[in-house]
């Protein structure tokens, strides 16, 4: 397993895809001589790309299919969360199941891209910096 594969990891686990990059993160971390730092740079890069993939898409469908509504469960839950609390509702991106539909109800508020990218990272930072620091 390499840096990429942790990068790969992290983009497919932040989009509406399954993934594991916790898995890998921690293997790297026990199996491999590179720093921790280095780690958690390459898994949130991956996973914040992953997040504003999803994010795109929202904004993309909103402006293909202006009326329609966002169809999952999951998917309304988020966007009234987005409406109810704004853009720092995406440091919670990096939660199971809600996480991919808060970043693509972003995207379809047109919650603007800076402030999308800021939060998302920084929930994906900061969920993976603490696992490297129990793991530790």
């Amino acid at each position: 397993m390499s840096l990429w594969g942790l990068f790969a990891s992290g983009f497919l686990s932040s989009t509406l895809l399954p993934g594991g990059s916790e898995v890998v993160l921690l293997y790297l971390a026990h199996a491999d001589e590179t720093p921790a730092l280095t780690l958690l740079a390459v898994a949130t890069l991956g996973n914040t790309l992953g997040g504003l993939t999803s994010w795109l898409l929202g904004w993309w469908l909103a402006r293909r299919w202006p009326g329609e509504a966002l169809a999952r469960p999951a998917q309304r839950r988020a966007l009234a969360w987005l409406q109810r609390h704004g853009s720092p509702i995406l440091l919670l991106s990096w939660l199971p199941v809600v996480g991919d539909p808060l970043c693509l109800a972003a995207g379809w508020l047109r919650v603007g891209l800076p402030a999308a990218t800021l939060f998302i990272a920084a929930g994906k930072a900061g969920r993976y910096g603490v696992l490297l620091w129990v793991a530790g």
